[in-house]
């Protein structure tokens, strides 16, 4: 196992780079982070933690050896693993890049960029600002987004609690939830997944969304439709279209 502490006042950004194995990352109080690495010997020793300027860095410097074999939770040669754990400060931003590791983060944090083949990505906190997110087949989960949301997938489902900014999605296969959009440009794609979205309670809504076979329905009245816009407020201008997925749209909490 490897534990190195920095000190890292605010701007930070975090940048993890693992192909596989389990990536935990938590906010804190203060201006400290620390940084543990662990799982087999050799794999600890060709993972680099380096600080460069406001950039925390966790790389893994190694050949992917063949018949590399992926537990859940591990990343796995044979019956070694290696695990990363980072503790930053509250508002700072992470960049995570794996193959199937999953990741989880829990706290505030100024911005999420991260990208997974199979691994997922789960939130539980605040971004405060943007969230950019693209998996192929891992699951998305965030609680909280202040800025816009970017979230890609193949046959992975999103959900996304609340979102203070403009969202774009697009997958194949997989379901797309946002539990509450305040304002902005929303729009998406889809082929086969269900596409769901709530709207804001005081927000008005402006659509152009269908789908070829599936199911359109819509809770929330159009701004355009008498008694859809009695007051002044935001919109959410929805875009978008799907093969055979449903689409529903409905009065957000």
């Amino acid at each position: 196992m490897s534990e190195r502490s920095f000190h890292t006042p605010l701007p930070l950004t975090l940048e993890v780079k693992v192909p596989a194995g389990d990536v935990t990352v938590q906010t804190v109080d203060g201006e400290e982070s620390t940084i543990v690495v662990d799982g087999d010997e050799r794999l600890v020793a060709e993972t680099e933690v380096e600080l460069h300027g406001d950039r925390l860095v966790v790389s893994f410097s190694g050949k992917k050896p063949f018949g590399l074999t992926i537990a859940i939770g591990d990343f796995s040669f044979g019956s070694r693993g290696l695990q990363v754990r980072a503790s930053i400060p509250h508002g700072a931003a992470a960049e995570l890049a794996t193959a199937s590791a999953d990741v989880k983060l829990e706290g505030r944090l100024a911005a999420l960029d991260a990208k997974t083949a199979s691994g997922d990505v789960r939130m539980r906190g605040e971004i405060e600002g943007d969230a950019v997110v693209r998996t192929v087949s891992g699951d998305v989960h965030l609680d909280g987004v202040g800025g816009e949301v970017t979230a890609q997938t193949v046959s992975g489902d999103v959900h996304v609690g609340s979102v203070g900014g403009s969202v774009e999605t697009k997958t194949v296969s997989g379901d797309v939830r946002f539990d509450s959009v305040r304002h902005g440009d929303a729009s998406f794609t889809s082929v086969s997944g269900d596409v769901e979205f709530g709207i804001a309670p005081g927000s008005f809504l402006d659509v152009d969304a269908g789908s070829v076979s599936g199911d359109l329905r819509s809770d929330v009245p159009l701004a355009s439709d008498p008694g859809g816009h009695g007051g002044d407020g935001p919109t959410v201008v929805l875009r978008g279209k799907t093969v055979s997925g449903d689409v529903k749209i409905f009065r957000g909490a």
